[in-house]
């Protein structure tokens, strides 16, 4: 059991150690942080989706904009789509599961916002479907995936993704990545008074 705990905190590390060590990655997680900025400043809003794990993660990002990372200041615009569970299950059945997204922000969402998929392989039809919208709308997309980018990559205005084709390693990337960029973007939006 000690060498698949061992095991398992080496691949985490390696993930991030890779993506430490890539430049070009790091330029992407500044820009991300950048696109988010600018869309608040600008009175948009940062949309989040994910599925199972990752709309875990959608959800807890959207909550370190919306409440407060590391300390306190006015909230900002933030939210994750897979929230209204009234609304999912109706969306869901009536129209179909890959419409969940992309019916909330023809309803929530304007040309300037921001939208933050998630999923591991890249590929969940439910976020695809979202971006057609982003496209329509004026939406900047950001994309946190694996190693590929699925078919994520190619509507991405910015890809993020993990060098790995491991889920839970993935996601633990996922997470770091993304708290990085909320500590750049509150930094940036509430520079603190000496």
């Amino acid at each position: 059991m000690n060498h698949r705990i061992n095991e398992s905190i080496e691949q985490s590390i390696a993930a991030k150690q890779t993506i430490l060590n890539d430049q070009e990655f790091l330029s992407h997680i500044e820009q991300a942080a950048e696109m988010i900025i600018a869309s608040l400043r600008n009175g948009g809003k940062i949309h989040f989706c994910g599925n199972g794990g990752s709309a875990a993660d959608a959800q807890h990002l959207a909550a370190e904009l919306s409440g407060r990372f590391y300390y306190d200041r006015p909230p900002l615009n933030a939210e994750a789509l897979h929230c209204n569970t009234s609304y999912l299950t109706a969306v869901g059945n009536d129209y179909g599961y890959e419409y969940i997204f992309a019916r909330l922000l023809r309803g929530t969402a304007k040309r300037g916002d921001v939208l933050v998929g998630i999923s591991t392989s890249g590929n969940s039809k439910n976020i695809l479907k979202a971006y057609e919208v982003c496209k329509e709308m004026g939406i900047g997309i950001i994309s946190l995936t694996g190693k590929t980018g699925g078919a994520m990559k190619e509507p991405s205005d910015l890809l993020l993704n993990v060098p790995s084709t491991d889920t839970p390693r993935i996601q633990e990337s996922h997470i770091m990545i993304g708290h990085i960029i909320c500590e750049l973007v509150e930094a940036a939006l509430f520079p603190k008074k000496n």
